[in-house]
C-alpha cells in the first residue's frame, strides 16, 4: 500500500463524522445566512437583501436589545468572577464545614432555570413577595424589583449570578487546589501574610481558571434567554429585552426572516467579542 493510499484510508474514518457535521451544523449555518436575507414563511420566500439587518439595527424596539445584552453580560460576568473567586478562596481554607458549604454554593447550578425564574418572580412581587415582605418587617419599603424600568434588568442579572456563581466557584477551587503547596510555604518563610499569598501566588497562578470563568460567563450572558423570559418576558416595555428574547418574539410574530437575521447577528456578535477576549486573556496565563 502506497503512502498516499494509506492517507486516503485514514481520511475515510473521518468521512462519517464529516458528513454528520456538514448536515447538522455547517449546512444549517449556511442556510441561516441565506434566509436572513429573505422574507420567508414555511412554504415560500422572497429575497430582500440586507433589509432585515437594517430593520434590526434601526428599529428602536429591536436594537435596544444590543445595549441590554451587553450590560447584562458585563454585570453577570463581573459578579460571577468576583464572588466566585472570593467564595473559592474562603472554601479552600481550613473550615470544618467547607465540604458542606461547597455543596450549598454549587446547588443552585443544578436547578432548572425556568423554575428559578418563576420562584424569584414570586419572591420579587412588589406587595406579596418574600423579599419585600421581609424588608417591610424592618420598616423598609421595598421597590418593584421587576416592574421598575431601572431595576428590572439588574434584578434578573442578580438572579442569574445567584444561580451561576456556583460553577465559577468550582472552577476557581480547582485552580487554587492545583497550586503546589511549596509556593505558599516559601512565601510564609519569607514573612508573607495571607494578603501576600493571594496577591503574589494565588491570583497569578489561577489565571487559566479565571480566563475560563470570564469566557464562559460572558458568552452565557450574551446568549441568555430562558431566565429573562421566565421572569419578565422582556418587560416592563422593552427594558429587559435581550437579543435572544427579541429573536423569539419575532418568531412568535411570524417574522421568520427578521428573527433569522437576529440569530446571525447574535452569532457574529458573540464570535467577534469572544475570540478577541479569549486571545487577550490567554496571553497573560502563567504556567506552573
Amino acid at each position: 500500500m502506497t503512502k498516499s493510499s494509506k492517507q486516503m484510508y485514514s481520511y475515510m474514518f473521518l468521512l462519517p463524522a464529516g458528513i454528520i457535521y456538514f448536515v447538522l451544523f455547517l449546512l444549517p449555518t449556511i442556510m441561516s445566512f441565506f434566509f436572513s436575507m429573505t422574507r420567508w414563511d414555511l412554504v415560500d420566500w422572497e429575497f430582500i437583501g440586507f433589509e432585515n439587518y437594517i430593520t434590526f439595527f434601526t428599529e428602536s424596539s429591536l436594537n435596544i436589545g444590543f445595549r441590554n445584552t451587553f450590560v447584562y453580560a458585563v454585570v453577570t460576568c463581573a459578579l460571577k468572577v468576583v464572588l466566585g473567586l472570593l467564595l473559592a478562596v474562603l472554601l479552600c481554607t481550613k473550615l470544618r464545614t467547607k465540604s458542606y458549604l461547597r455543596s450549598v454554593v454549587f446547588f443552585p447550578t443544578l436547578l432548572s432555570t425556568i423554575a428559578v425564574g418563576i420562584a424569584f418572580s414570586s419572591m420579587m412581587h412588589p406587595t406579596q413577595g418574600l423579599i419585600n415582605t421581609t424588608l417591610a418587617t424592618f420598616g423598609i419599603d421595598g421597590p418593584d424589583w421587576l416592574g421598575n424600568t431601572r431595576l428590572a434588568l439588574l434584578s434578573v442579572a442578580f438572579v442569574d449570578v445567584w444561580k451561576g456563581v456556583g460553577m465559577a466557584t468550582v472552577i476557581f477551587i480547582a485552580g487554587i487546589m492545583s497550586i503546589p503547596e511549596e509556593y505558599y510555604e516559601a512565601l510564609q518563610i519569607d514573612g508573607g501574610n495571607r494578603l501576600h499569598k493571594f496577591r503574589f501566588i494565588t491570583l497569578p497562578l489561577i489565571q487559566a481558571a479565571m480566563n475560563s470563568v470570564i469566557i464562559l460567563a460572558f458568552i452565557g450572558g450574551l446568549r441568555s434567554f430562558d431566565l429573562v423570559w421566565a421572569m419578565t418576558k422582556g418587560g416592563p416595555g422593552f427594558t429587559t429585552d435581550l437579543i435572544a428574547s427579541i429573536i423569539y418574539k419575532q418568531y412568535q410574530g411570524g417574522f421568520y426572516g427578521l428573527s433569522t437575521a437576529g440569530n446571525v447577528i447574535l452569532f457574529l456578535g458573540v464570535s467577534l467579542l469572544a475570540f478577541p477576549l479569549y486571545w487577550f486573556l490567554t496571553k497573560k496565563e502563567v504556567d506552573l
